[in-house]
């Protein structure tokens, strides 16, 4: 027995999603990523470790999640961050979130939590606790994006002779979702003590409409991000530290006399 479940955002809305530019109507490549997270419209670099994919979160700055879809149908995207759904902030499973329509090979960009059928609030890289979630008293998944894909279920009519000699053959193999796995100065001290959430950025436009999909059952792609910042990222192993002077190193070379004049100082412009 097929079931049918209310979506958020027709084709129309994904129009309305997505700024100018971003619209795809070729067929995604595979070596493209389905999802990326955009910061002044730019791919966030990911990093691999462990199993998952990491990106750095920059404290203080917006940003967006772009979806796109490699297949010849339409699908369904549960879209969370932090555990909640960005279009009403319910924690569920993905096969029972509102998800966001998207058309055979389009792309959409969500830069915010949906807050009405018209506006939403911006995506903002921010502390735990200056974080939605917090907001919320729903902390247990900070610093993840999650996006489950659902295809639309599609009825194909053939003749009776067709469907007797389909009944003879084996059933393909269904296709399965492949998740991803899962001394220092005052400042140096106050972030590495900081952890990355997201909080409710500024208001801006963005106009949804509620439509009705018969989806496949099981997911098609599930792909998960965790963000960090920087500190953070070093802590994990996952990047290098940044080499810094030590300043007792410096002062330990300091000299007596060197040859020469007194320099002019340089004229401030």
């Amino acid at each position: 027995m097929t079931r049918r479940f209310a979506y958020l955002i027709a084709a129309t809305l994904a129009l309305a999603a997505a700024p100018p530019g971003v619209m795809c109507a070729s067929p995604v490549s595979r070596a493209v990523e389905p999802v990326d997270i955009l910061v002044d419209g730019v791919a966030q670099p990911r990093l691999a470790h462990a199993g998952r994919w990491y990106i750095e979160a920059r404290k203080g700055r917006e940003y967006a999640i772009r979806l796109r879809n490699p297949y010849p149908v339409r699908v369904a995207v549960a879209l969370s961050v932090d555990g909640l759904n960005t279009i009403d902030a319910r924690e569920t499973d993905a096969a029972s979130a509102r998800k966001w329509v998207i058309d055979p090979y389009e792309t959409i960009v969500i830069s915010g939590w949906q807050t009405s059928h018209t506006e939403a609030r911006r995506f903002e890289f921010t502390t735990e606790e200056n974080s939605y979630g917090q907001a919320l008293g729903k902390t247990a998944n900070l610093g993840v994006i999650s996006a489950v894909f659902f295809k639309e279920r599609v009825i194909r009519y053939m003749p009776e002779t067709q469907k007797n000699q389909d009944r003879r053959q084996p059933a393909p193999a269904a296709e399965s979702a492949k998740p991803e796995s899962a001394g220092a100065t005052r400042q140096e001290s106050r972030d590495y003590d900081e952890y990355a959430a997201t909080g409710m950025g500024r208001r801006t436009e963005h106009a949804v409409e509620q439509v009705w999909l018969d989806l496949e059952e099981s997911p098609s792609q599930v792909v998960n991000i965790r963000y960090e910042f920087r500190p953070q990222l070093v802590r994990l192993g996952i990047v290098p530290p940044v080499p810094t002077a030590d300043p007792l190193v410096r002062r330990e070379g300091a000299r007596g006399f060197e040859p020469g004049f007194s320099p002019e100082p340089p004229r401030k412009k």
